[in-house]
């Protein structure tokens, strides 16, 4: 992932692309979603059968963490390491969603100044999204 995007996708998109109900939360589009911030998710239901749209906060803070700060900083994972990682291991195994986003930013470094720039996907994509892991 990154460490900043958009999602600027109507509900109804979103409802429709996911299969998902989105009535019921506040949700508007966003055009710098950064860490610690609450973002949009899809999550499975107990059943594993139906999901439910809700927010999350960006940031995964390990079961065993003390201090829920260190999820200010546990804000990406690689997935060559996520079934090795203890951070990771259980959410892997019970907690995964969906993040839903239509674009992202990649930085161009100039001189020393860094320059965010946004890359949207294709509409032919419809929304993308991407995998997440919940905390406890």
């Amino acid at each position: 992932m990154c460490g900043r995007y958009t999602l600027t996708s109507d509900s109804e998109r979103i409802e429709e692309r996911f299969v998902c109900n989105t009535s019921g939360l506040s949700y508007t589009s966003r055009y710098n979603i950064a860490p610690t911030q609450p973002v949009l998710a899809l999550i499975n239901n107990e059943d594993n059968a139906t999901r439910r749209a809700g927010f999350l906060r960006w940031g995964l803070i390990p079961s065993w963490a003390e201090d829920p700060s260190i999820g200010n900083t546990m804000i990406n994972a690689r997935s060559e390491t996520l079934a090795e990682k203890p951070s990771f291991k259980r959410a892997l195994r019970k907690r995964r969603c969906l993040i839903v986003a239509d674009g992202f930013y990649e930085w161009k470094k100039e001189g020393k100044a860094e320059t965010p720039k946004t890359l949207k996907t294709p509409k032919t994509l419809k929304t993308p999204m991407y995998i997440g892991l919940q905390s406890r």
